[in-house]
């Protein structure tokens, strides 16, 4: 291990950085001990905890209807299957990308960010990605309750189903949001060291819910061979093709907020083989698992309803063995939790603590979080296949891609992956305090992308003709049009000097 007693930087073999002394920069607004780069010695995640992470935070039920939703659009099994498919192996790249910084410095998110957009605006890009967690947070706080509501309603029997309705919804189904909702923030106070401990537990027995849901849907149906042959409402031409494009960025969209925010996990990294390989055998074989289970139970569903009932809870209300339901939703009740404290209540945590990080600590950030998860009415976002998919997925995957396009292309073209780690926490001074804190190109360079993505927003709640009628033909291909146009303005405005 060499040491540069200049800056107080230590490297290891595997090319980590460290900052081996913190006192020249802990006296900075900006810095705090959970932003601060992690010692080389507490980097200790093995390729299974990567593995792990990816298997608790894909199965789980809002991955399950993202499928499902594909087979409520109309498509068969193998449309649906090959569209998620691709959809995980295309967002698989931009996220190694951005995770080679976290398990190279050990730093977080928005502390990667300020390398770009500055040490005060890192806070734009790291505030909408929390904002759009805490949606998340909410959406699958919602389903998780859901789910709560009917193992609870087999055990209370009809009273506790057909309680008085409040505000839309049962009250004992708003009980079930709101426990689920404290059970993960009690977790979620205990710190990153719980979220693992909680992630490596919970893998295993969480692919166990979803195949006692196919297992029983299959045996009702008669088998497979109906399940099979549930014909695509599409077909293969201009039909399917026209719900093709939007639902891929969609399913891209699913995991693209992880694709900026995998550094809050890998500044954990042992080394980079180890996040890298953990993340390539995670992410795309439990994404294509969950993928098929929930396609071929909703085919299943179809086969015996008549109707693709997309909805996990709601599918599995309707069996008849109780028993089956406790097991199933169980199961799929761990895996909930598991998911959201990673995917969805990790890197808002930072991202709060990055605006004020010497008022608000990772578990404070994480209550927020939490709160303004259900300030957002999750149970409005995901209450339409379409709405789903085509708003929500396809409206902020766009914004988020222009951000990624940025990071891309600052880090590996113009960086070349050398990042000064001091000066990311230095106020006033340094090589990325820039223009008052703010760097002006890559702001620029995200709203160009992002209006070239999102301005032809169409569909639910935007208008027929598109928010910009131009650009209306873009929405569909709107994660490449926004990951594209991010990383070629950014290097277009970079000056001389960052290119060389």
């Amino acid at each position: 291990m060499a040491l540069d007693p200049a800056t107080q930087v230590t490297t290891d073999a595997d090319g980590r950085v460290g900052l081996s002394d913190h006192r020249a920069i802990a006296d900075s607004p900006h810095y705090n001990p959970e932003l601060a780069p992690v010692p080389l010695e507490r980097r200790t995640w093995t390729t299974y905890n990567f593995f792990a992470l990816w298997m608790g935070m894909a199965h789980n039920i809002p991955s399950y209807t993202l499928a499902a939703s594909l087979v409520a659009l109309g498509m068969d099994w193998v449309q649906a299957f090959l569209t998620i498919t691709l959809g995980n192996l295309i967002v698989l790249v931009p996220m190694l990308l951005n995770s080679h910084a976290g398990t190279k410095y050990g730093i977080p998110f928005p502390v990667f960010a300020r390398a770009f957009y500055g040490v005060r605006g890192a806070n734009l890009v790291a505030l909408l990605r929390a904002f759009i967690a805490c949606a998340w947070f909410g959406i699958q706080t919602w389903v998780g309750g859901k789910a709560l509501h009917v193992i609870v309603g087999r055990l209370a029997g009809d009273g506790w189903v057909d309680a008085p309705v409040v505000l839309g919804q049962v009250w004992t189904l708003w009980l079930c949001f709101l426990g689920f909702w404290v059970v993960q923030m009690l977790i979620i106070w205990r710190g990153m060291e719980a979220i693992r401990k909680f992630e490596n537990w919970t893998a295993p027995l969480v692919s166990v819910g979803f195949l006692v849901l196919l297992g029983y849907v299959a045996v009702k149906a008669g088998g497979f061979g109906p399940i099979l042959s549930e014909p695509s409402k599409l077909g293969w031409g201009a039909d399917f093709w026209k719900v093709f494009f939007p639902a891929l960025m969609g399913m891209i969209a699913f995991w693209s907020t992880l694709s900026l925010n995998m550094p809050d996990f890998t500044r954990f990294g042992g080394s980079q083989r180890k996040q890298a390989v953990g993340q390539v055998l995670g992410l795309p074989t439990t994404m294509s698992f969950i993928a098929i289970v929930a396609i071929l139970t909703t085919s299943g569903a179809m086969a015996l309803y008549g109707e693709a009932i997309w909805d996990p809870a709601e599918l599995a209300s309707r069996f008849d063995s109780t028993a089956v339901v406790l097991v199933a939703l169980v199961a799929l009740v761990l895996a909930t939790i598991s998911a959201n404290l990673a995917a969805n209540v990790v890197s808002p945590s930072y991202d709060f603590s990055n605006a004020f990080p010497k008022k608000i600590s990772f578990a404070v950030g994480g209550l927020i979080t939490g709160v303004i998860g259900i300030v957002i009415q999750p149970w409005r976002l995901i209450s339409d296949p379409s709405i789903y998919i085509f708003a929500w997925l396809g409206f902020y995957g766009g914004l988020l891609a222009s951000v990624a396009g940025v990071f891309v292309a600052g880090y590996w073209v113009l960086a070349k992956t050398r990042l000064e780690l001091a000066d990311l926490y230095l106020s006033g001074r340094g090589t990325y305090w820039f223009t008052a804190g703010w760097n002006w190109r890559a702001v620029a360079a995200t709203l160009v992308g992002s209006v070239l993505a999102v301005g032809g927003a169409y569909g639910g709640p935007f208008p027929a003709d598109g928010l910009i009628p131009f650009l209306k033909p873009l929405y569909d291909y709107n994660w490449v049009v926004g990951l594209a146009g991010g990383l070629l303005v950014y290097l277009a405005l970079a000056p001389r000097r960052e290119n060389a």
